[in-house]
């Protein structure tokens, strides 16, 4: 099924597929524009930087073997505009986390996140899952608090990495 969402200058049709390798270098591009434009309003540039050390191309390769990764394309131009990812939370069964959860800058606000959390939402780690879990960016948290999260265990502050800890249970 193809997604349309209407930009200031015309219709964008958009689709989604599981990541493979062949995506990595423009995933990790991608989330480095998304925190260096986006996040950087709550973030420090070296905060950012330090965690993009960990979001490279290699990194999201090695993860995908764990998580189930989508990512989302501009149709016309094939070009990847968001990204995200759900897998087990410390292996267990019952739970699950998801994972860097990032749509490019001027795609933001028109829904194409919304779309995202729910193709997530439709995976089997999320339909086995009891209780989900999300680290939230501080950019992000308003976001996953409308799509149904909320603060695990009702602890609104920040943890040692600056992140909100927000859970949803599944009660399918």
């Amino acid at each position: 099924m193809i997604n349309a969402i209407q930009k200031k200058w015309g219709i964008v049709t958009f689709n989604f597929r599981r990541f493979n390798n062949a995506d990595a270098k423009e995933v990790s591009a991608l989330v480095a524009k998304t925190m260096r434009t986006t996040n950087i309003k709550d973030y420090s540039k070296t905060y950012l930087e330090n965690s993009l050390k960990n979001l490279t191309a290699a990194a999201f390769i090695k993860r995908a073997k764990y998580f189930h990764c989508y990512v989302f394309y501009d149709t016309s131009t094939k070009k990847l505009i968001a990204v995200g990812s759900i897998g087990p939370y410390f292996e267990q069964k019952d739970e699950s986390c998801l994972f860097n959860i990032f749509v490019l800058p001027k795609y933001q606000g028109k829904g194409i996140g919304k779309k995202l959390i729910h193709v997530l939402e439709q995976d089997v780690y999320f339909k086995r899952a009891k209780r989900i879990e999300v680290p939230a960016s501080i950019t992000g948290v308003k976001f996953y608090q409308k799509m149904g999260y909320s603060f695990k265990n009702g602890v609104s502050t920040l943890d040692d990495e600056q992140l909100y800890r927000l859970e949803k249970y599944n009660i399918q």
